[in-house]
């Protein structure tokens, strides 16, 4: 197998090792809040965690799942490229999604998403954090916040980084909009709970 073949295998199993890593649920069971996946929609992500009213720990969730990202990026193009970079996103964002210690049942990826573009390519990912605040702030709907700042990434990719950055994005907001199908329906239906509130039904 060629190295530089390995290299990439390196970079998105690290990745996903990073990405796996259930801050969520470490941090609530830490804090004596319980097991998250019991509580509103059973997500881990920093969302749900805000669901049990310790806006501490949600804000902890939020920055260590955008960290778990942002290292094995780092690293992988410190060792091996910026290619392998991209593929440690991948890696990250999947391991959030479908971390093998939890049955493959994780978080949305709207965190390591954010952290994943700002370590690909910061501008991208402020970009994002900024069209995700506005619309949370007008609309207090988070989910709804999250899909049209992963919807339009992408666009913002190709024009001030790259063809393969615009790619990979791409890819990462299918997957984040993959995850987020339950919440589609029910922003279709009015029936999406607001930030800080009660998931619905």
């Amino acid at each position: 197998m060629p190295a530089e073949i390995l290299f990439l295998i390196c970079a998105a199993l690290l990745g996903y090792l990073s990405g796996s890593i259930p801050f969520g649920l470490i941090l609530t069971r830490a804090a004596g809040l319980g097991d998250i996946r019991q509580i509103g929609s059973g997500n881990i992500g920093a969302t749900n965690v805000l669901r049990t009213g310790n806006k501490k720990v949600a804000a902890a969730t939020l920055v260590l799942d955008a960290l778990k990202a942002v290292a094995p990026i780092l690293i992988a193009r410190y060792f091996w490229g910026e290619d392998a970079a991209r593929l440690a996103a991948i890696g990250a964002f999947l391991g959030h999604c479908f971390p093998v210690w939890l049955g493959f049942k994780g978080g949305k990826g709207v965190a390591v998403m954010i952290g994943s573009l700002l370590a690909l390519n910061w501008v991208v990912g402020l970009i994002f954090c900024a069209v995700w605040l506005l619309i949370a702030f007008a609309r207090k709907l988070s989910s709804l916040a999250a899909l049209t700042a992963a919807a339009t990434a992408p666009i913002f990719a190709y024009v001030l980084g790259s063809e393969r950055l615009a790619v990979v994005v791409l890819g990462l907001a299918l997957l984040l909009f993959f995850q987020h199908r339950e919440n589609i329906a029910r922003l279709l239906k009015g029936t999406e709970p607001k930030i800080g509130g009660s998931k619905a039904g």
